[in-house]
């Protein structure tokens, strides 16, 4: 426990996704690694996990007070009992992703109709590439199930992109910058959150910090954190790539040449403020179960969604401090 002025502020643990260089949860690491939740006065520790899916169950069984994850794995794997995790913070419309066409095809393929009965490769099955793809095709109209879908190791993956062993993989910087730059064409772009409307249709989001819906945590406590994260989004918008790596740990920046493409490549990403509408709620999770049912025994609405959002928070953390 810490003291802060005259109260009493619990520590807090904060799931983290993985892979631990992925720029949807730059900001949770910046606030961290910038001493943005120290200045807060909030004794953070953040439980790095390997995916999405391991951060969502970290707050189901209760070792997080808060995670920072995918709305697909928040309310598939991270609800208490039936009760899903409230939102507090939008961090990304969609993952910094593109569709990515191979040179060898570029002749062959210019739309996502013709993708149909063409391999296209993933870094693996159930990632935020393999939502991505199956959503896109949705909205374009096409079947998921019409498409061959091939998963390798993301470094095999690029390999066969540039050899022609798939038509088409969908995947993050710095190989998306990388690739256009050797020939490959970008069919459908998600880095920026314009993007992300156009190829799913919607205003959307997909990463987020949840909190359990039994969380013992104050509004205070709870604004304080969406404090620190409004800080970190604006040092990662306007933060020299230099900068911000010096302080991130190094298993979170990677190599300094990939972390400045990856942090250019998601800088559009990122929602403004942290803020998810009540609608943007709706249509992210309807094309979450469209991707990949949930759990009956989840407890959504039928109608109002704002009860899932942690709106009062955020407000007061949007106004000036008066530390």
């Amino acid at each position: 426990m810490l003291t802060a002025g005259l109260g009493i502020w619990a520590a807090i643990t904060i799931a983290v996704a993985g892979p631990v260089t992925s720029p949807e949860y730059l900001p949770v690491h910046v606030a961290q690694a910038e001493g943005y939740f120290a200045q807060e006065k909030l004794d953070i520790t953040l439980k790095v996990e390997r995916s999405e899916g391991d951060a969502a169950r970290a707050l189901a069984r209760g070792q997080a007070d808060l995670t920072a994850t995918s709305i697909d794995t928040a309310y598939g794997q991270g609800h208490v009992g039936g009760e899903p995790p409230l939102l507090l913070f939008g961090l990304t419309a969609a993952p910094p992703v593109a569709i990515v066409v191979s040179p060898s095809h570029r002749a062959s393929i210019r739309s996502l109709a013709d993708l149909r009965g063409q391999p296209v490769g993933l870094p693996g099955a159930g990632t935020p590439e393999h939502a991505m793809l199956t959503s896109v095709l949705s909205h374009a109209g096409i079947r998921i199930q019409q498409v061959p879908v091939h998963s390798y190791g993301l470094l095999r993956l690029a390999g066969a992109l540039e050899q022609g062993q798939v038509a088409a993989a969908v995947l993050g910087d710095p190989w998306v910058t990388r690739l256009a730059g050797e020939g490959g064409g970008v069919l459908a772009d998600l880095r920026t959150r314009a993007g992300a409307r156009r190829w799913l249709g919607a205003e959307t989001v997909h990463a987020a910090v949840f909190v359990r819906p039994d969380s013992k945590l104050s509004e205070r406590e709870l604004t304080a954190v969406a404090r620190a994260l409004l800080r970190a989004v604006a040092r990662l918008s306007e933060g020299s790539p230099e900068a911000l790596a010096a302080a991130l740990p190094g298993s979170v920046k990677g190599s300094p040449e990939d972390f400045a493409t990856r942090l250019q490549g998601a800088r559009g990403s990122w929602l403004p403020r942290g803020r998810v509408t009540e609608e943007m709620l709706k249509v992210s999770v309807e094309q979450a179960r469209e991707r990949a049912p949930l759990p009956e025994t989840v407890k959504l609405p039928l109608l109002r969604w704002y009860p899932l959002i942690l709106a009062e928070p955020l407000r007061k953390a949007q106004e000036p401090s008066r530390r």
